[in-house]
């Protein structure tokens, strides 16, 4: 007997995090986003075609959630420089050339939709028809946008094919090299 999806919704909450922190670089910002998109996912719940793959209708409402703040929300820009959200917790130090600091800004460089494929695809492991259905276009356009994305990365952190990266962190890894991460 399959669980009910009300009651499958905390396994996916990780997943949904991860998701809005790759979109929103905000980790209170991202909390936020996924509490309303759980909210959501709660109230419209029948909506939800049973033999269906939750983790996409949860990503896809997450999704819909953030470009509608975004669109809403256009002239605020709270704690730009993220400051605060820095002061709250640290990251663990690497122990290569590469630091967060340095994915982290060029990270943001990015275009909305080449970090949300990047995070889809790379960090969550999300197969390209997964990250393709959650943001509602075609599986060449997200492999497009992958791939663009790392190469933008690759030239604003000055990678060369043949350099090696020093990195301990897994998902940073996922999303620079286009190998999922193997342990979740």
């Amino acid at each position: 007997m399959s669980k009910h999806p009300r009651d499958e919704l905390v396994d996916h909450l990780p997943a949904l995090r991860a998701f809005a922190l790759g979109l929103t670089r905000n980790s209170a910002t991202a909390d936020d986003l996924v509490q309303d998109a759980i909210v959501k996912a709660w109230t419209n719940i029948e909506k939800f075609e049973a033999g269906t793959n939750l983790r996409a209708w949860l990503f896809t409402i997450l999704r819909n959630t953030y470009y509608s703040s975004l669109r809403k929300t256009r002239r605020e820009v709270p704690d730009v420089d993220g400051i605060f959200a820095a002061g709250l917790s640290e990251k663990p130090a690497h122990d290569g050339r590469l630091q967060m600091a340095d994915f982290k800004r060029a990270f943001e460089k990015l275009p909305d939709e080449q970090r949300e494929a990047l995070v889809l695809v790379g960090a969550l492991g999300a197969s390209y028809e997964e990250a393709a259905e959650t943001c509602g276009v075609a599986v060449g356009t997200i492999k497009s946008r992958a791939n663009r994305g790392r190469a933008k990365l690759a030239e604003l952190l000055h990678l060369n094919d043949d350099e090696a990266m020093e990195l301990t962190d897994p998902a940073t890894m996922a999303v620079v090299n286009s190998r999922p991460m193997t342990a979740r």
